[in-house]
């Protein structure tokens, strides 16, 4: 909602737009902050609550590329992390890929899975690894020189990450430069 509610603002920030509308602009933009920062007060008491959630959260919070938002999402759409393998975790988020060997194009291989939105995130921290972490970027670099298109390079870097939270999960510990 804020998201939309951020466009339509711009959109009347055009010549010729009503300026009656800045004034709710604001004020629903007001409103809208300020439950998104009441959720997540309460979202970080929830996990501040568990014990096994906060340090699960510390684990993901030290990982390059797993901000506030992707930890999150991970703690909350994931309990296994740590009690399945790698192959498993990527499947839950839906980053392993599927062969279909029927329809229209057999043997054609997909990613799927219930966790849409974990997925999106994951997609969006391994975005920001890529550009920002030096193991990420080479690793993206690599790929692209083979000729490797966009969205695999960023499926290939999210499910790295899923693998390498899963792993850290699971031996509780914190991220290293030499863990990557």
């Amino acid at each position: 909602m804020r998201k939309r509610q951020l466009a339509q603002m711009r959109a009347h920030q055009k010549p010729g737009a009503a300026e009656m509308f800045d004034s709710i602009d604001t004020e629903l933009k007001a409103r809208l902050d300020c439950r998104i920062k009441a959720m997540e007060d309460r979202i970080g008491a929830a996990i501040s609550f568990d014990d096994l959630r906060a340090k699960t959260t510390g684990v993901l919070h030290s990982i390059p590329g797993i901000g506030p938002v992707a930890s999150t999402m991970l703690v909350a759409q994931m309990h296994e992390p740590g009690t399945v393998t790698g192959e498993q975790a990527a499947a839950l988020v839906g980053l392993a890929p599927v062969v279909h060997n029927s329809g229209t194009l057999p043997g054609k291989r997909t990613i799927a899975g219930d966790r849409r939105a974990l997925r999106h995130v994951m997609f969006q921290a391994a975005s920001v690894a890529a550009h920002h972490n030096l193991t990420m970027k080479t690793f993206a670099d690599r790929l692209r020189k083979a000729g490797k298109p966009h969205k695999l390079i960023i499926t290939a870097g999210a499910r790295k990450r899923v693998n390498l939270a899963h792993a850290l999960c699971k031996s509780r510990q914190k991220w290293t430069p030499s863990t990557a």
